[in-house]
Parts: C-alpha cells; sequence; structure tokens
C-alpha cells in the first residue's frame, strides 16, 4: 500500500512539476489578419482599389526573446494576401525592440514611405483581466482588456508559464506573453501559431541602429504637422477624423 501512493504521489510530482516548467526564452510565430478593404475610405479612389485586393491581409511576424529582451519583425507574407508593393512595404520594414530590465525601447517604424526610428520608455498600459481562458498554441491564456492612445481598446490572451511581459507591436505589460491580440479599431488580429523553445535565435535581440531617433511625443508633433492638411476630403468630416485616426494608430502601435 505504502508503495502504491508512493507512486501516485512520485506521479503527481513529476506531472506538476512539468506543467509548472516555465519559458524564459523562444521563438514565437503569430499569424497577423487585417481587413485592409475595411480600414480604408468610401471615397471613388478607394472603393475602386478595393476590387483588386484580397478581404484580408495575412502575413506572419516572429517574437524572439531572451534574457528579458525582445525584438518582433516581420518573417513573411501568406499566398492568399493579394495587395499592392506599396502597402506591403511598411509591413515589411516594422520591426520592435523590447528591454524590459531596463523598460527602455526602440522600433523602426515606416510612415508614408519614410523609416523612423522611436527610441523611448516601454509605454504603460492601464490592463483589467478577467476570468475568460482559452488555449492557444498549446498554451492556458487568460483574457486582458487594455486601453492604448486614450481610447483605443485591445483585448488579449496572455500566458504566465512564459515569463516575458510582452506581446505583438508594443503591446506589453501583462504578467505574461500574450500569445492572442485584437484590435478591434484597427480591424487586426495576431494569434500565435507555434512556439519553439528550443531556439531563441539571441543575437537577433539588438536595438534598431539609426543616425537619428525620436521620442513618441517628438514625432507625434512632426507627424501631425507634416499631416495637417491631410483627411480633408469631401464634406465627410466624421469619415476623415476616422481615416487620421488609422494613420497615427498604425503609426504609433
Amino acid at each position: 500500500m505504502k508503495s502504491i501512493l508512493f507512486f501516485i504521489a512520485a506521479l503527481l510530482f513529476t506531472t506538476t512539476s512539468k506543467a509548472q516548467q516555465f519559458v524564459n526564452k523562444a521563438v514565437i510565430e503569430y499569424e497577423v489578419n487585417t481587413n485592409l478593404k475595411k480600414t480604408m475610405s468610401n471615397d471613388s479612389w478607394d472603393e475602386m482599389m478595393k476590387d483588386n485586393l484580397s478581404d484580408l491581409k495575412i502575413s506572419y511576424f516572429t517574437y524572439t526573446f531572451a534574457d528579458n529582451k525582445s525584438i518582433f519583425k516581420f518573417d513573411r507574407w501568406s499566398p492568399k494576401t493579394r495587395i499592392p508593393k506599396y502597402q506591403k512595404e511598411a509591413d515589411e520594414e516594422n520591426t520592435w525592440y523590447f528591454d524590459f530590465t531596463t523598460r527602455k525601447m526602440n522600433m523602426q517604424k515606416q510612415i508614408a514611405g519614410t523609416n523612423f526610428v522611436i527610441a523611448d520608455s516601454v509605454p504603460n498600459i492601464q490592463w483589467k483581466i478577467t476570468n475568460e481562458h482559452r488555449e492557444i498554441a498549446g498554451y492556458n491564456c487568460r483574457k486582458a482588456v487594455g486601453k492604448i492612445m486614450d481610447d483605443v481598446y485591445v483585448f488579449a490572451f496572455y500566458t504566465d508559464d512564459i515569463t516575458i511581459s510582452g506581446g505583438p507591436c508594443s503591446i506589453n505589460g501583462l504578467p505574461g506573453m500574450i500569445l492572442g491580440l485584437s484590435i478591434p479599431r484597427l480591424y487586426t488580429s495576431f494569434m500565435a501559431t507555434k512556439i519553439d523553445v528550443t531556439n531563441s535565435n539571441a543575437s537577433e535581440i539588438k536595438p534598431i541602429p539609426a543616425k537619428k531617433a525620436y521620442d513618441f511625443a517628438g514625432l507625434k508633433s512632426l507627424i501631425e504637422e507634416k499631416t495637417n492638411d491631410w483627411f480633408k476630403y469631401g464634406d465627410d468630416k466624421e469619415e476623415n477624423k476616422r481615416q487620421k485616426n488609422i494613420f497615427l494608430w498604425n503609426a504609433f502601435l
């Protein structure tokens, strides 16, 4: 009887130990889906373009992390994506680097055809954690609702089995890694498709070099100045405001 109880206890201990193995370095692949047509305006030019676009813009990005640092960047396009080359270039150029120990980040964003590098502190996001759960890429994840850029809500599913407090793009700040993310106002979702814990590619995790870097406030002022005359087409002021917001949210995500 004692031997049976010992065997059961040992089995439970082994199972529990395996379940509590935390991941502190890995490469995570995300499928990124954007309903590009819904981000476009209803003017005659955009309506004509929509006929030549796929319903979804689908791409794959990788999130590589080790030593509490990470880099998130483009990997490849889905063959289902049919959009003009100029609409692909920004995604291919954009890169996000985070150092969660020093709370510093920098990212390269292509905005209106020009690459800018932002160097600043890791942004703080207001989160509310819920009791909703779902499984993503084999990990039990918990739902949280956050707010960025004053009034844009994001819906995230994170796992505390992966210790880094990161996520796609500049979304961060939960007690674990975000494996699923939805941003309804940008018609975009990110979903982890696979996680390779045997390969961290740590040499890739480094800041983006730049001759000139901006902080968030400085670049926002510059962009708003340069685009002051944009988004003033026709009489639909609400649609013009929506288009300007989508442009700015994408620029600083």
